[in-house]
């Protein structure tokens, strides 16, 4: 299985996203087995967000994972740019460690830029860090300038991760930012690495990637997590409430593409040739 390591800690290439996880009762039971069959089938990583559901997932998560191990998992949160200050993180921070009932998170992410200053909000992580709520500290949704102005910051060498929107149909980080992280040694997390909605379909429908597929015996679904991955510095976190589709998603951290199959993939989804703008959902 395909392994990239995180702060101190190895995992399994592949995590499990909870986005729009949580917001309906009548769906709720079968997202809980999606998570935990998606641990059960050798996932560690769940990621997760105040912002999602305005702690919904967060309580999905907690009830999901009462009779896990808590050492077995690697729990991702986020906290919004609203509460990223001095003033406000700690206690947002409780918020999500007691929804999501645990006392720590592995890795707790600056979800996007807000008003507060970048080097409060590092400032107040690395408190939190000292005082053991989190493990490792990260950002999302940040692009090249933002990352090098966090290392320019007292303390901002220490960002275990950078978590951005990155599949086969939405490349541009691949420009500069990615080359960038692997040089400085920072994983990165993927996520929508399926794509969502139309977009979703229309990698899923690619000839090329079901001819891919068909040879490895995989979905489409599997072969875009497989290329998402393919760097060994990548973590993909797609969501599904659906357990036999979480099963899989895990599963396709142990394909490996080859080199003739990866460029069957540029030529139909190419490489980006100059900067893009930062692609957000």
């Amino acid at each position: 299985m395909n392994e990239l390591t995180i702060g101190d800690t190895t995992v399994p290439a592949i995590g499990l996203g909870t986005w729009h996880m949580g917001d309906h009762a009548a769906t709720r039971s079968q997202e809980i087995k999606a998570i935990q069959a998606g641990i059960d089938a050798g996932a560690r990583v769940i990621d997760t967000a105040e912002m999602y559901g305005n702690g919904r997932s967060e309580n999905l998560i907690g009830e999901a994972i009462q009779t896990i191990n808590r050492d077995q998992l690697f729990i991702i949160d986020k906290v919004l740019p609203s509460n990223a200050s001095a003033s406000r993180l700690e206690h947002s921070l409780d918020q999500s460690l007691k929804l999501v009932g645990t006392d720590h998170f592995d890795l707790y992410l600056y979800h996007w830029r807000g008003a507060v200053p970048l080097s409060e909000t590092v400032e107040t992580l690395q408190k939190m860090q000292q005082k053991g709520k989190i493990k490792h500290w990260g950002v999302s949704n940040f692009d090249l300038p933002d990352m090098q102005e966090l290392l320019a910051l007292p303390g901002g060498d220490q960002v275990a991760a950078n978590e951005d929107l990155y599949n086969i149909g939405s490349r541009g980080v691949e420009y500069s930012l990615l080359p960038w992280q692997r040089d400085h040694h920072i994983p990165f997390i993927a996520y929508t690495p399926v794509g969502a909605g139309d977009e979703r379909g229309r990698l899923t429908t690619n000839q090329v990637v079901n001819e891919i597929a068909a040879a490895h015996h995989a979905t489409p679904w599997q072969i875009i997590l497989a290329w998402a991955i393919r760097d060994g510095n990548t973590l993909a976190i797609p969501q599904s409430g659906d357990p036999k589709h979480a099963v899989d998603n895990v599963k396709a951290a142990n394909i490996t593409l080859s080199a003739d199959e990866l460029a069957q993939i540029d030529t139909e989804f190419p490489k980006p040739t100059s900067k893009q703008p930062l692609d957000i959902r």
